[in-house]
């Protein structure tokens, strides 16, 4: 049995940069990732990073295949650098397995083709989440048929794309691949787009989008698929339609990753949607082991896994203050063309939490740096609690709104009137100023 005083399974955000952190305390520190390619988790190898670089590329009208090979490189240095962050550290043990708890403190791993068996007081799951599978009849595992993150290395573009999903992912691979020049297709069973957004933001989001070229089918499920042709699949819809494709993409969001975990050795409880249940603080039900980013449910974004890491760094070796009660006005951002930022409550979500609300809306159009990028298209809006002048939250679908996004958050964690955004000196041309007029609420 090998012996540690950490060990660390996965090697995504929080999980790498915890260990970096407890081996220069040191700890001695066992890193257990199974798969080689993942050094450095989901959002560097298969999701943030790549996409980004391909929804960068495609706005700059690089052909595909260019742009699967920049991004391959980008992918390939940084987890090189992540790898060599922790492998160089003499204090971290890097184990290349797949890793099954034998007992709450006991970890197995395969070592030199045998079983080894792992402990240590302090044990940390970092497994991340997997894509989820819809119930679809055919053959899921033709070549075909792609999840978000096998799409990204198919060489050749797919002239006719089909997404299942109308969600934050199936939207900014339809915006992404149409960008590139493929003809996509939205299969949604909702009746319309993004309906946990403000409605005349979602609006306008699904009139660009179409503008773009991209159809939307809403209202049905894609039920069966069927190989056509040597480069064409086949899909069954439950309004009767068939739609036929050269590439299908299954957007139907991601669950938590704990098949093979061998929870079931543990007292480690799961929560009803499959996540591992944790305090504020992230620990399980067994002391001293705790989950971190995906695989405890919530916001899927590397920056709640590296927060994660703060908890926890905070809770072993600080006031023991900070904890997800504390967390607070989380930002994301949908990186469709153009992309759609937000954080807060919509105006709705808030008139349903009682406040009395005042409300901001900018037309993109109207500020002067759209016109300066060529780049009219879109809508911000702010709700404002009228009694108090506190930004309640914030939804910006435009050009560059994933930096403004984080100004707004800005202002609300410390509280200030949105006045403070308002009356602010902006540099010109840009796009914060348009803050001066989204905040002139009378």
């Amino acid at each position: 049995m090998l012996t540690y005083d950490a060990i660390i399974i996965g090697f995504g955000k929080a999980g790498k940069t915890l260990a970096g952190e407890l081996a220069n305390k040191g700890w001695k520190v066992a890193m257990i990732e199974k798969d080689p390619n993942m050094y450095g988790g989901t959002c560097i190898n298969i999701a943030c990073i790549p996409t980004k670089v391909l929804v960068h590329d495609g706005l700059m009208k690089m052909p595909y295949p260019d742009a699967i090979e920049r991004k391959d490189k980008v992918v390939e240095k940084l987890r090189e650098n992540n790898y060599k962050s922790l492998a160089d550290n003499d204090q971290v043990t890097i184990h290349v397995s797949e890793a099954k708890f034998r007992s709450d403190k006991e970890v197995e791993i395969e070592l030199d083709g045998k079983r080894e068996i792992l402990t240590a007081e302090h044990i940390f799951i970092n497994t991340g989440a997997t894509s989820n599978i819809p119930p679809l009849k055919g053959d899921l595992s033709s070549d075909k048929v792609y999840t978000s993150t096998t799409l990204i290395n198919r060489k050749q573009l797919p002239k006719k794309l089909a997404i299942i999903g109308g969600g934050y992912i199936g939207l900014e691979y339809a915006s992404m691949y149409q960008n590139f020049g493929s003809e996509v297709s939205v299969i949604t069973p909702e009746d319309k787009l993004l309906p946990y957004e403000d409605s005349e933001i979602a609006a306008e989001v699904q009139k660009v989008l179409e503008e773009k070229g991209i159809q939307f089918i809403f209202g049905a499920k894609a039920e069966e698929v069927e190989e056509k042709s040597e480069d064409e699949v086949k899909l069954a819809l439950s309004n009767g339609e068939d739609l036929i494709a050269n590439a299908v993409l299954l957007a139907t969001g991601r669950k938590p990753n704990v098949e093979h975990l061998g929870l079931e050795n543990t007292s480690i409880e799961l929560t009803e949607k499959g996540a591992i249940k944790v305090n504020d603080h992230l620990e399980t039900k067994v002391d001293n082991v705790w989950a971190l980013g995906d695989v405890k449910g919530g916001m899927q974004f590397t920056y709640i896994s590296l927060d994660d890491y703060r908890i926890v760094m905070n809770y072993l070796f600080g006031d023991k203050e900070y904890s997800l009660m504390a967390r607070k006005n989380v930002p994301y951002s949908v990186f469709i063309d153009p992309p759609l930022s937000r954080v807060g409550m919509t105006a709705k979500e808030a008139e349903d939490k009682g406040y009395e609300i005042a409300g901001g809306k900018l037309s993109v159009a109207s500020h002067p740096r759209a016109h300066v990028i060529d780049d009219l298209r879109g809508l911000f809006k702010v709700v404002i609690d009228k009694k108090k002048d506190k930004i309640l939250g914030a939804t910006l679908f435009g050009p560059e709104s994933p930096e403004l996004i984080n100004l707004v958050k800005l202002a609300m964690d410390l509280d200030a009137p949105y006045t403070y955004l308002r009356d602010q000196v902006y540099n010109h041309p840009v796009m914060s100023e348009s803050f001066n007029n989204l905040f002139a609420i009378e």
